[in-house]
C-alpha cells in the first residue's frame, strides 16, 4: 500500500504505543477522581482517540465534532462550520480536545471558544503531534505527544483524500529533487 520510494516511515508502532502511553499517565495524574469528556475532531482523531482512552483510568466520556474551514488564503481565516457538533453535557466537566495534528491552529482556535463558552469545568487541548511552527492563531495546547517540522504525514488516522488512515504507522511524504 506504501511506496517506499514516494513515503517514509516516520513513527513505528513502539514509537506511537510509547507516546500514547506517556500522554494516558499524564491524563491519569491530572484529571483522577474528576469527570472528563474527550471530544475528538474527526476524522484523523479517530485511532489515536481510541488508543488513548483505553490507557485512562478516569471517570470518562467520549464524543465528537466535524468542522470544515472554508479559507480564503492563507491570510484570511475563512468561516468555520461545524458538520457534527457534541452531543453530551460538558457542564462542570473536564473537557479534553483531542486531535491528531495540529498545524496553524485556526479551526482548533474557534472550537476550543466554543467549547469554553459551554461552561466546562476547563478545557484543554491534547494532540498526538503539533506543527507548533506553523501556528498562525493562538491556542493553547497543553499536550502534546510530539513536536513536529513541517511535513506532510498520513496513516494512523492522518489522511492522503481519506486513504491511508488505517495504516499502524505513520510515513511522511518524501518531495521529488
Amino acid at each position: 500500500m506504501i511506496d517506499e520510494k514516494t513515503f517514509t516511515k516516520f513513527l513505528n508502532r513502539t514509537d506511537i504505543e510509547g507516546i500514547v502511553q506517556s500522554l494516558g499517565n499524564q491524563l491519569n495524574r491530572d484529571y483522577e477522581g474528576k469527570q472528563v469528556v474527550l471530544i475528538g475532531v474527526l476524522k484523523g482523531c479517530c485511532v489515536f482517540m481510541a488508543d488513548l482512552s483505553r490507557q485512562l483510568k478516569v471517570d470518562l466520556e467520549i464524543d465528537f465534532v466535524r468542522l470544515t474551514s472554508q479559507g480564503k488564503g492563507l491570510t484570511t481565516p475563512g468561516t468555520v462550520s461545524i458538520l457534527k457538533d457534541i452531543s453530551v453535557d460538558i457542564r462542570n466537566k473536564h473537557v479534553i480536545i483531542v486531535e491528531e495534528i495540529i498545524d496553524s491552529g485556526r479551526t482548533l482556535k474557534f472550537l476550543f471558544d466554543r467549547i469554553q463558552a459551554s461552561q466546562p469545568a476547563s478545557v484543554e487541548v491534547l494532540t498526538f503531534l503539533d506543527k507548533k511552527d506553523k501556528r498562525l492563531v493562538d491556542v493553547p495546547v497543553k499536550y502534546v505527544g510530539r513536536l513536529i517540522e513541517d511535513q506532510f504525514l498520513v496513516g494512523y488516522g492522518l489522511d492522503l483524500e481519506e486513504k491511508c488512515r488505517n495504516l499502524p504507522e505513520i510515513y511522511f511524504l518524501r518531495y521529488p529533487n
